[in-house]
């Protein structure tokens, strides 16, 4: 199969995406990468070697952001060639989109003229915060598998357990999981991963929530008697980390390597668009906007 042609579109306040997505893809330029806003994005660039750590059967060829001059950064940072007044100027001119935005308020809007088209996109996390609008964006695939949305921590290699590390702990007890910043924006970034861990436990049948200081702990009570906290703490430092707590063990999870997260999500989409992937389960997502919502103030 050829190589494909992505659009990749920004920014959103505090969303280094477009710089970062992109770079995974086409690798970077120093001299302007030095320069990015998020200074976390070259730290964590520099200590990869490229081209061999890029992801070779796709390249960021167009750009749109809603400033001309951040969209020209972003081109020369990460080796974009064309930059668009207009994003629906991608139609015709590749083969997917990378909607790296992260305020999902928009995500519909911006979403639509691709999906009506046919393309493939990547919806940066979360879709949606509520069910409702999730199904009314899903409603406009052309088929199944053309949207792909996710948090790329789900794919962190810190939160994959071991066969030896079930063992270990034994059958879970209660699992905790914290992030800072926004529930709205950034509890997806846990929920993901710990879904992925605990598996199928049933339906929800509690949720008990404290809310202060833009603060969420959220607690969530399954069906099997599993119990899960989920913590987003707002501007108080914090690791992304998630704890474990079974009947014979205990282990803690910590998140450090974005690189590889963010390449191994981007990859799942290349490998979905190729047909070499099934595509993502439509169900799980609703599960995770289920959670984000229930965890909302009322």
């Amino acid at each position: 199969m050829k190589e494909l042609k992505l659009g990749v579109i920004g920014m959103s306040d505090g969303n280094g995406h477009p710089y970062s997505w992109s770079a995974i893809f086409n690798g970077f330029n120093d001299a302007y990468m030095k320069d990015c806003p998020f200074p976390v994005i070259p730290d964590y660039l520099s200590k990869q070697s490229f081209p061999e750590d890029s992801i070779f059967e796709g390249k960021v060829s167009y750009i749109w952001t809603q400033d001309k001059e951040i969209s020209k950064h972003v081109a020369k940072s990460s080796n974009i060639e064309h930059i668009v007044e207009h994003y629906p100027d991608m139609i015709g001119q590749v083969d997917g989109i990378l909607l790296a935005r992260d305020d999902y308020e928009h995500h519909l809007e911006i979403s639509e003229p691709f999906l009506k088209a046919g393309l493939p996109i990547y919806i940066d996390k979360p879709i949606a915060i509520n069910k409702k609008q999730a199904n009314k964006i899903f409603s406009l695939q052309k088929y199944k598998g053309q949207i792909f949305t996710c948090s790329a921590l789900g794919y962190a290699k810190e939160f994959q357990l071991t066969d030896k590390m079930k063992t270990e702990i034994g059958n879970l007890e209660y699992v905790e999981a914290c992030i800072m910043k926004s529930w709205e924006k950034y509890s997806i970034h846990i929920i993901e991963p710990v879904l992925k861990i605990i598996g199928d436990q049933g339906e929800i049948k509690l949720v008990n929530k404290t809310i202060s200081n833009n603060k969420h702990i959220i607690t969530y009570t399954w069906d099997s008697h599993l119990v899960t906290t989920i913590s987003t703490l707002g501007e108080s430092p914090s690791p992304i980390k998630i704890r474990l707590f079974g009947s014979k063990g205990y282990k803690e999870l910590v998140f450090e390597d974005t690189f590889y997260a963010f390449k191994k999500a981007l990859q799942h989409f290349i490998n979905i668009i190729k047909k070499e992937d099934p595509p993502i389960n439509q169900g799980f997502v609703m599960k995770v906007v289920d959670m984000i919502e229930r965890g909302l103030e009322s």
